[in-house]
């Protein structure tokens, strides 16, 4: 963790929101997109229905129509037209602040929710998604018995001190989008190179994966 702050000191969130509920709409949206789409998508979408009640009213085509350049978009359409009523109607225009009452949001699962948790309202969650998932993994932070998303949240909520968590999560995941990536990790580029499993097998095996330097955004 002291490697990655030294790396990384202002770790956060590469979604572009200005409030709770946009910070929803764009976690939602990212779900199998990456980040930077969801960003080229956003302001428009933003601009036109800047809130739950205006998203509830727009309905699903007109939703559709702005984000149709992203990943699924019909269905991501249809649920975040369902969770703007739901908010405007049961929440009263507010993003809830509880894991179950996110969760009761029609396509928000607990990674969503423990991102929205986490950024939004500072709760000690670990959203764990795709590179969360494979560079716990990798580099050991998570045994290779945990399988799930869930069990390699577990070990790691376990093992990191709560207040270093939501922060972790974000470490993990600029970690595995510049540095570990999934074909060609750039192992002479990672601050935690010499504590790593991926990398000290390889280079049991005499086969040290080839490198170059990332690409930081």
């Amino acid at each position: 963790m002291a490697r990655f702050a030294e790396a990384m000191p202002e770790a956060d969130t590469e979604l572009h929101y200005t409030d709770h509920w946009q910070l929803l709409v764009a976690v939602m949206l990212s779900a199998q997109c990456t980040d930077r789409r969801v960003n080229e998508v956003t302001p428009a979408l933003f601009a036109a229905f800047p809130s739950p009640e205006a998203t509830a009213a727009a309905g699903e085509e007109a939703v559709f129509e702005k984000i149709r350049s992203i990943s699924y978009p019909r269905s991501k359409a249809r649920h975040l037209v369902a969770t703007a009523q739901m908010i405007a109607g049961r929440f009263g225009g507010r993003v809830p602040q509880t894991r179950e009452e996110l969760e009761s949001l029609p396509g928000v699962g607990r990674k969503t929710a423990s991102v929205v948790l986490a950024v939004a309202f500072g709760r000690a969650e670990m959203a764990v998604d795709t590179h969360v998932f494979r560079v716990s993994r990798r580099i050991g932070l998570a045994a290779e018995r945990c399988r799930t998303p869930l069990a390699v949240e577990q070990e790691l909520v376990r093992h990191i001190p709560e207040e270093l968590i939501p922060k972790t999560h974000h470490w993990l995941i600029l970690h595995g989008r510049y540095v570990c990536t999934a074909r060609r990790p750039q192992c002479d580029a990672c601050c935690v190179r010499e504590l790593c499993r991926f990398r000290r097998r390889q280079q049991e095996k005499g086969d040290t994966p080839a490198v170059k330097t990332p690409h930081q955004s």
